[in-house]
Order: structure tokens, then C-alpha cells, then sequence
């Protein structure tokens, strides 16, 4: 069995990106009624980034599509999340 690194297998993912979003953040709702902002901070991919107005940006282009922003996030409504498209999203390769 050949051991690969964990950097090594990162290498072998693809993201073919589609027009629309799989997630949607409402950016509204994370500045009125989110003090946690969870999603910063269990995203594996780092794609969550807290504004200074109390707001998310979020960047769906390199997203796992694990669902756990969607899973942590402690209001309803404030991310909407769905699989991509069919032929679009993360693809891992084995190495």
C-alpha cells in the first residue's frame, strides 16, 4: 500500500466551477442576527471570511461540498446550500 501525504492528495482535486452557486450566504442575516459566525470557522476549505460590518463573504469556486457551514450555522436561513449541478463541484482523485 502506498502512503501518500495529505498535501499529496490535494494535489489530485479538481473543481469544475458552475455559473451558478451552490451556497448562498444572505449576508443580512450574519450581520443582524449572528454574533458566532460559525461558518468561518469549521469551513475545511477556509471559504468563510468575516467582514468588519459583521457580514460573510464567501468564495463557493474551491468548496468541498461537505455542508458543514450549513450544518454549524445557528440561523436558519442565513445559508442555503445545495449540490451543484451534475458534471460541476469537487472531484477527489485517488493518486
Amino acid at each position: 500500500m502506498v502512503m501518500t501525504t495529505h498535501e499529496e492528495k490535494m494535489r489530485t482535486v479538481r473543481f469544475r466551477v458552475a455559473a451558478t452557486p451552490h451556497i448562498v450566504v444572505n449576508s443580512e442575516i450574519c450581520r443582524s442576527e449572528c454574533s458566532v459566525h460559525a461558518c468561518v470557522y469549521v469551513c475545511p476549505a477556509n471559504l468563510f471570511v468575516p467582514l468588519d460590518d459583521g457580514g460573510i463573504l464567501f468564495n463557493y469556486e474551491q468548496c468541498f461540498e461537505c455542508g458543514t457551514c450549513y450544518i454549524a450555522c445557528n440561523q436558519e436561513g442565513a445559508i442555503r446550500w445545495s449540490y451543484p449541478d451534475g458534471g460541476y463541484g469537487v472531484t477527489f482523485r485517488e493518486s
